[in-house]
Order: structure tokens, then sequence, then C-alpha cells
């Protein structure tokens, strides 16, 4: 007999929550995993420094990125809640909007980017050959960024269009693309450094590109929700629309300021890295980050698949719905966090030999790093949610203030004052201080809202 399908209104158990999330955590951890393949076949095939060179302008690409994360998760919040009200119209509208938008948006920070690529890689350490490699590899990421962008966007939307596993099926196609044209491209071709950068970006036409054409020709005898409508739809209202902008940019500003710290955060650790240690340290925390992805990327997941179920609810006025999400989100992040620590821990031997088996210092500085680094996943759940949850409930302000302490103040504060007091071992304790503190926030914030939006942590009715 068929599964039925899962609908936003639904009431959400235990089983119909991992049923629901369960595509967008694959998809998140399928996105991690490709770019870990990306990282081995560098560092094997092409050498330490184009390696060293990948993370060290990566995070610079990543910057430009998260306008997609800020679309996308404010977005999607807000048609989500606009879907709750009953007005479906208007939320195919204002999905239509900020999808046009961003398409601008990314055209023109892709090609800016370009321009400065050079001045960024030396601003970030980069010398002799190393510059070389940032510009080639960065210049062929930055012209793709377009689908690179609507990618991260439609993560969020495939959710709230109540189609998760074609956001599945997506990302693992774009996967499956970018592994296959990495050995071809640079274990088949010889093109080094700029075949892993051509075979992401056709993985990013992949999975933004196709997605894009599934909204535009929607068929008429679908019913979910959500579809591509034509500007000429709704062009006398676009200075509302414009308006609602502000509104989606309030939603995401936590994920936007989440990523945009969280890159700065990587520069400020590539720059502290590069100048105790050089490259080793830079490529130390470059593998370091691909795993810290990989496990990240089921917090990411999970709260990206709830978060539009979340909405609805709210939207619908629908309290006692939103407090039970609640209460199953945080047991689920605390036994995540718990897994997390422990696979971490015990397989940070085999990770690291998967990158650097060829260079034992590197290894060993890599395992003693990501040992002490990892600790932080055991409360990085709680802080990744909270933040995902006040988004949800269209308070934008909360959670960016989760997102921003987390990150621009606790964490980048640690890493410029640890190494002060404790040497190099404060830059790889930094994270772990930084999201204690993060989380400590982010149960205040949960406390302190509860009348406001009227959830409540104890189960008074089940």
């Amino acid at each position: 007999m068929a599964k039925t399908a899962i609908q936003l209104s639904d009431h959400f158990t235990y089983r119909r929550l991992g049923r629901f999330t369960w595509p967008s955590v694959l998809m998140m951890l399928v996105s991690a995993l490709y770019g870990v393949v990306d990282g081995v076949m560098v560092s094997n095939f092409v050498g330490k420094t184009p390696f060293a060179a990948l993370n060290l302008i990566w995070p610079f690409v990543g910057l430009l990125s998260a306008f997609g994360f800020m679309f996308g998760t404010g977005g999607s919040a807000l048609v989500a809640k606009t879907l709750g009200e009953g007005k479906q119209d208007k939320a195919n509208e204002i999905f239509s909007f900020i999808t046009y938008t961003l398409i601008i948006f990314s055209v023109v920070l892709g090609l800016g980017g370009v321009v400065f690529l050079k001045d960024i890689a030396i601003f970030l350490g980069a010398e002799g050959d190393m510059i070389a490699y940032c510009v080639d590899y960065g210049r062929i990421l930055l012209i793709c960024l377009p689908p690179y962008a609507l990618q991260i966007y439609f993560q969020s939307f495939l959710v709230t269009a109540e189609r998760p596993k074609l956001g599945m099926w997506l990302m693992i196609a774009a996967g499956v693309t970018n592994v296959l044209l990495d050995v071809i491209f640079i274990a088949v071709l010889d093109w080094g450094l700029e075949g892993a950068a051509w075979a992401t970006s056709c993985s990013y036409v992949v999975g933004g590109f196709i997605p894009l054409l599934c909204f535009i020709f929607k068929s008429k005898d679908d019913k979910r929700p959500l579809r591509l409508v034509t500007i000429r739809r709704f062009r006398a209202k676009l200075g509302f629309y414009a308006r609602s902008l502000w509104k989606v940019a309030s939603n995401g500003l936590s994920e936007f300021v989440m990523n945009i710290s969280m890159q700065l955060v990587s520069m400020l650790y590539m720059y502290q890295l590069m100048s105790e240690i050089g490259e080793n340290g830079v490529a130390a925390y470059g593998i370091i980050m691909y795993f810290t992805w990989i496990f990240v990327s089921l917090y990411l997941g999970y709260s990206v698949g709830v978060s539009p179920v979340v909405s609805f609810h709210f939207g619908a006025q629908n309290h006692q719905e939103v407090s039970s999400l609640l209460r199953k989100s945080l047991m689920v992040m605390a036994i995540l966090g718990v897994s997390v620590v422990l696979m971490a821990q015990t397989t940070a031997p085999a990770l690291a030999r998967i990158f650097v088996g060829y260079d034992l210092d590197l290894m060993q500085l890599t395992i003693h790093g990501f040992r002490i680094y990892s600790l932080h996943f055991l409360v990085t759940g709680l802080n990744i949610y909270a933040s995902s949850f006040f988004t949800s409930l269209n308070n934008g302000p909360v959670s960016a203030l989760i997102s921003m302490s987390r990150t621009i103040i606790f964490e980048c504060g640690c890493v410029l004052l640890l190494p002060l007091i404790f040497g190099m071992e404060g830059i790889w304790w930094a994270v772990v201080v930084a999201e204690c503190l993060s989380a400590i926030l982010s149960i205040v914030l949960l406390l302190t809202h509860r009348s406001r939006y009227g959830y409540h942590f104890l189960n008074l009715s089940e």
C-alpha cells in the first residue's frame, strides 16, 4: 500500500518528521560530500599548493552566494506563512518576484567578484603560484554564481512546495555530475585545478537550473502549491512586492548573516593559520572544514526540512503544533549532537588519511585539530535550529542575533583572543567556546519569546 503524501498542514509525529525531513538532510549531505570529492581529487592529483589555494579562495565565493540562503530561507518562510493563510496566488507571486530578483543579484555579484578576485587572493595572504591558482579556480566559480545561488535557494523552496524528494534527487544528480567530471577533467584530461572548478560549476547547473525549469513548466494537474508565474501576472503590484522583499530580507537575515560571517570567520582562520604555520595550516583547516560541513549538513538539512512546516502552522495560528515541533526538534538536535561528536572523534584518522596520507606531519596536524574542533558539534545543532525556528516564525532580527553572535561576535572574538593566551591550540578551541556561548544565548531567547508566540516546552496535551 502506497504511503500517503505528507502535507504542511499535517500533525507531525517523530516518524512523520523523519519521513518529511530526510530528503532535505540527504540533499545537504550530498552537497557536502561532493565538495569533499573536489578536495580529495585536487589534493591527491594536483598537489598541496593548489589544494591550499582552493581552500583559501573558496570562502570569498561562498560569501557572494549568501544571498541564495537569505532569499531561500527568508522567502520560503514568508511564502509558507502566506500559504497557511490560504492565499495561494499571492504566495506564487511573492515566490516568482524573489526568484527573478535573485537571478539578477547573482549575475551582478558574480561579475563584480571576478573583477576583484586577484586583490582578494592577495589580501587573504596568497603568494607566488598560489595567487594564480586562486584566480583560475575562483573565476570559473564566480561566472557560474547564478546557478549556484539558485541551487541553494531551491533547497528551501522545494520543501515549501511539498517536493523535498525532488530536491534530494536533483542534489544527488548534481553530486554524481561533479564526481564523474572530477575524474574526467582532473584524472583523465589533466586540467588540474581548473578541471575541479568546471566540474563543480557543471554540478551547479544541474542543481540550480533544473528546478527552475520544473517551477516554470509545472503541469496544470499538479496540485502542489507553488509555481513560477510571469512578471505580467503581477507587474501592477511590483511596488508592493518590492516592499515585501524587505520582509524576505528580514526573515532570511539570520541565514544571510550566518553564511556571510561563516565565510568571514573562515577567512580569519586562514589568515591566522597562514601567518603561524603557512600552507600546512591552511590545508589542515580546509580538510577540517570539509568534514565539518558533512556533519553540520545533518543539522542544516533537518532545519531546512522542518522550517516550512513551522511557518505554515504559525500562519494558521496552530500554536499547539508549533510547540510540538519545537519540542521534537530540540530532542532530535540533542541526539544528533552526541552521535556526531562520537562519530567525528573515532573517524578523524581515517578522514585525514583520505586527503593527506602522503604527508605524515600534515595528517597528524589535521587529526589533532579536528578532534578538538569537532567538540562543538555537541551544541551546534541547538544554535542552528534556534536560528531557523525564529526565521520560521518570521522573526528575522532575533534569528540574526543568534547567527551574528555565534559567528561574528563569539567566534571571531575567540579566534583573535584565544591564540594570544593559548597559542596555536587556541585556534582549534575557538569554535568550541563560541558555540557554547551561543547555546546560552539561544536558550535564553527561546525562553523569553514563549509568551509572544504562544509556544511552550512542556507537553501539556499529549
